[in-house]
């Protein structure tokens, strides 16, 4: 099976592909060398009560073309995505912690990222070179982002030109890499035609290495004339080898993979001065990577036709002696049996003539991996034929934490459902330890922890390592008032129905299976009747569910659609509107066996419903709103000087007719937030949001009239998620500068169960859900003259309390904790608060899954809302990062309702 996922909806010309759980990770910010991050300019607005921040959790759902282990301690591991972020590797959880959360909007290309490097000298260091297309989509120049405390925070070097995380050849490299005899020393391989890059002040500054003779001329497609498929996809690998350099002094030999199928391997033996192509070398391919045996002086490279990641017929592997100059090639399989490329490529450091590569564009029936212990003279592969189809598997895939990676299938051998993966670009062997091993697949990272099952002839088991990591690109969301809290349409994976927010959904939407789902509605009046439209290779493109999207039957469609477009359903369940690409605007009555072509509304339209009245539809296009009020049969064109450019979403107000409201536009034109009271007839703009560019509803406030709105929006200066009690008449900033996930627009809407909960889409960072502190209504900030040191209330008069305190990783100046609190009495806690005492200048930082206040030494941590109520024998949990010149010492004492807790 093939994920494409597309760039963010404002580029619906890109012919792209791409590629939340609670957020236990970092939560980072940074700050541009060049210009003030947002941090620093967005104390305009500042929250009434505190969010707290996770995923509605799907684990991965996306491209994860990198991973990079750190070769000098232990369990230190980042992985990259194309359009989601990077991560950390969390060993006590055995999870992944995002890093570039606090990427913004403007500078929404950041979080895509090209490649990482963990820096062997000084392991807090890593860097991190981002941007997400090389063309006009992306409207920011690239960057290197460098961290010296493990990506908990940023500083920015931005680049005189693009980088490009979600452009083809991108699961090639890695092109960032740090010298590992001298740190300060880094290179960058730069797409486009913009050659190699060199830094030699530890990532702030960078220079062009104008010595280096090939900026590369492969382009994926020239014909492409929109600067995508036609990119020069550049330099494309640096790799060192350590043997040539001692602590201190730089590393003299370094090779460099260029995109150049003539000229795809040079070498600098002189510390990067002078560089020339290597002898001998294969021509014909393009070497996705280049990994250097420091133990056998063995430089391998995966080659490949192509560039990938999804492309690839044929592939070779070559060996070179770094001593001798000898070319030898190592491959597998013969050139006459490949029908793939060769990518993702290891070797173990434990083990020297031990290594490991993939067949990364083998899509039927599966990919491929092959391990060899000799260098390379002979191979094995993980799993070959016994007797055509049939097949003998070296290992065992349980997906049993992440089921939906089966797809629903049962597919005819030799294909199996899960699979062992396909776009497997990235595969590594942990340097500490052989039987550790994860590979990137264009849905997934797994992994296993008995590899060396395989060479003793056993079987090893191969499961997910992807819990934390969420890549998701979100189309749209509805919450209805009943059954699921959260229903989600997904770009790549179709969608879930969320019964459990913190729990895998078993599986996507299945009959039909759409690529991506563009569009869902339910009944207002009637929530089990659910219907969803999206892309796919072939009809059907609309699935309806009468059970809240448990389960699902195809619908008819009318003759000419291409592509999913948008839906909307009858208040009481009793008829359908559907705007499809490919067709103009239709209606049905029941569920779709026959379409009608509606009138008086252009194709494209964007269709939505009213909430009260079966009979009315709403449109919008070009700046003009349409109605219908017989069921979508035919629309009266009403408001115009709407805006006409870019994006435009609007909602009717559940349970009232005819009050909608509208955001989007254009910085070039009309762009913000709109209101009707007379279901479209005219609109009253809201002249203090500059902005916005989704819209929802979500239960009212203890005593409030009107239900809360929710936006993304630009509102007195500030980007970012409001939240508005009144109707529009005041607005609170409910995220902050370290949650912005890049790219929001796409959806958003609050829970009409769950005051303050809200659902913001993300554009590869899956499903974010906000819960607010203030449970009942519009919360206060507690003010400066709180003392967090002082009772923080009295929980039920017979609870008792045991409290888990965790160091989990600690680095120069700071450390990240994690902390259970657990209710050893016979009732309930109705919502905790827990204090304690730092020892030293311990500061708390960054918080998830809870808020805190801390004077001096002395912390109260309260509960997220969501996690207040704890039953007996049943724990919260709660994460944080802290400041601290000492050790980070765990407090001896802890407190709920000034009694004392049992410490575990």
């Amino acid at each position: 099976m093939r994920l494409s996922a597309r760039p963010i909806a404002a580029l619906v010309a890109a012919l792209a592909l791409t590629a939340g759980l609670s957020i236990t990770g970092t939560p980072a910010v940074a700050r541009s060398d060049d210009r003030a991050a947002a941090a620093e300019a967005s104390d305009v607005s500042i929250a009434a009560d505190t969010y707290t921040w996770k995923n509605a959790r799907i684990d991965g759902g996306g491209f994860v073309p990198g991973i990079v282990f750190n070769r000098s301690e232990k369990n230190l591991a980042y992985a990259r995505t194309d359009i989601g972020g990077a991560y950390r590797w969390d060993q006590a959880g055995k999870r992944w912690t995002p890093l570039l959360d606090w990427v913004d909007w403007d500078r929404w290309g950041w979080s895509g990222v090209v490649s990482l490097a963990s820096d062997t000298a000084v392991p807090d260091n890593v860097y991190a070179a981002v941007g997400t297309y090389t063309n006009s989509w992306d409207p920011t120049n690239g960057a290197v982002l460098r961290s010296s405390d493990r990506g908990a925070s940023w500083k920015a070097a931005t680049l005189p030109f693009k980088l490009g995380g979600n452009m083809p050849g991108r699961g090639m490299g890695e092109r960032l890499a740090v010298d590992p005899n001298k740190n300060s020393v880094l290179y960058l391989g730069a797409p486009s035609g913009n050659g190699l890059w060199r830094s030699t002040d530890s990532g702030v500054t960078w220079s062009e290495v104008t010595a280096f003779p090939n900026p590369g001329n492969y382009a994926q497609d020239p014909s492409d004339t929109s600067g995508y498929g036609n990119d020069n996809q550049g330099i494309v690998w640096v790799t060192f080898d350590e043997r040539s350099g001692s602590a201190g002094s730089a590393t003299q030999d370094i090779y460099v993979g260029v995109a150049d199928k003539e000229n795809t391997v040079y070498r600098s033996t002189d510390g990067g001065s002078t560089w020339s192509r290597i002898a001998g070398q294969p021509t014909g391919y393009l070497a996705h990577k280049g990994v250097l045996d420091s133990s056998t002086g063995h430089l391998y490279l995966t080659l490949s036709d192509t560039g990938g990641p999804y492309d690839g017929a044929k592939g070779r592997i070559w060996r070179y002696d770094t001593e001798s100059g000898a070319w030898t090639d190592v491959s597998p399989v013969a050139e006459a049996d490949t029908y793939y490329g060769f990518g993702g490529i290891s070797v173990d450091r434990q083990k020297p003539g031990t290594l490991m590569a993939t067949a990364y564009s083998s899509w039927w029936p599966d990919t491929q991996i092959f391990r060899s212990t000799d260098s390379g003279a002979t191979w094995t592969q993980a799993w070959d034929y016994s007797s055509y189809p049939n097949r003998s598997n070296r290992y065992t895939l349980d997906v049993s934490s992440v089921p939906w990676l089966s797809w629903g299938a049962n597919p005819a051998p030799p294909e199996t459902a899960p699979k062992l993966g396909w776009m497997t670009e990235s595969l590594e062997i942990d340097p500490f330890d052989s039987d550790r091993m994860m590979y990137g697949t264009g849905a997934t990272v797994y992994g296993t922890e008995d590899l060396t099952s395989w060479d003793s002839g056993g079987t090893f088991t191969i499961t997910p390592m992807v819990k934390g990591l969420e890549e998701t690109a979100v189309n749209d969301l509805a919450s209805p008032p009943s059954g699921a809290p959260l229903l989600s349409a997904l770009g790549d994976i179709g969608g879930f129905r969320h019964t459990d927010l913190d729990a895998v959904p078993a599986m996507m939407f299945t009959s039909p299976n759409l690529d991506s789902t563009t569009s869902l509605d339910f009944a207002e009046a009637s929530p089990g009747t659910v219907v969803r439209v999206g892309n796919a290779d072939a009809a059907p493109h609309i699935g309806f569910s009468t059970d809240n999207g448990a389960n699902w039957f195809q619908g008819s469609e009318p003759s000419g659609v291409t592509g999913g477009g948008t839906v909307a359903a009858a208040a009481d369940g009793s008829g359908f509107v559907w705007s499809p690409e490919g067709a103009g605007v239709h209606h049905t009555t029941g569920y779709g066996t026959s379409w009608t072509a509606s009138t008086g509304i252009p194709a494209g339209a964007t269709v939505e419903s009213d909430r009260k009245n079966p009979k009315k539809f709403y449109g919008f296009s070009a700046g003009t709103f349409y109605v219908s009020t017989d069921g979508g049969a035919t629309f009266t064109a009403k408001a115009t000087g709407l805006p006409a450019e870019g994006n435009v979403r609007f909602k009717a107000l559940p349970g009232t007719e005819g009050d909608i409201w509208l955001a989007g536009g254009a910085p070039t034109g009309a762009y913000g937030l709109w209101r009707s009271t007379d279901s479209g007839a005219s609109f009253t703009r809201f002249s203090g949001v500059e902005q916005a560019d989704s819209v929802g509803f979500g239960k009212a406030a203890s005593g409030a009239s009107y239900q809360t709105v929710f936006v993304s929006a630009k509102i007195g200066g500030v980007r970012g998620i409001f939240r508005s009690t009144d109707a529009g008449a005041g607005w609170t900033r409910i995220n902050d500068d370290a949650h912005q996930w890049a790219w929001t627009g796409a959806a958003i809407t609050g829970d009409p169960r769950v005051y303050g909960r809200v659902y913001v889409s993300t554009n590869g960072r899956g499903i974010q859900v906000g819960e607010s502190s203030d449970t009942d209504g519009p919360g206060t900030d507690p003010g400066p003259g709180t003392d967090p040191g002082t009772d923080p209330g009295e929980p039920p008069a017979d609870a008792d309390c045991s409290v888990t305190y965790t160091v989990t990783n600690r680095w120069s100046g700071g450390f990240q904790a994690e902390v259970k609190l657990t209710n050893t009495g016979t009732a309930a806690y109705d919502g905790w608060k827990l204090g304690w005492t730092f020892p030293g200048d311990q500061r708390i930082g960054q918080i998830w899954n809870a808020s805190h206040q801390q004077t001096g030494a002395k912390v109260t941590v309260t509960d997220a809302g969501w996690n207040g109520k704890v039953a007996p024998g049943s724990s919260a949990a709660f994460g944080f990062t802290g400041t601290t010149t000492g050790d980070g010492t765990a407090p001896g004492a802890f407190t709920l309702g000034g009694e004392a807790c049992a410490v575990g």
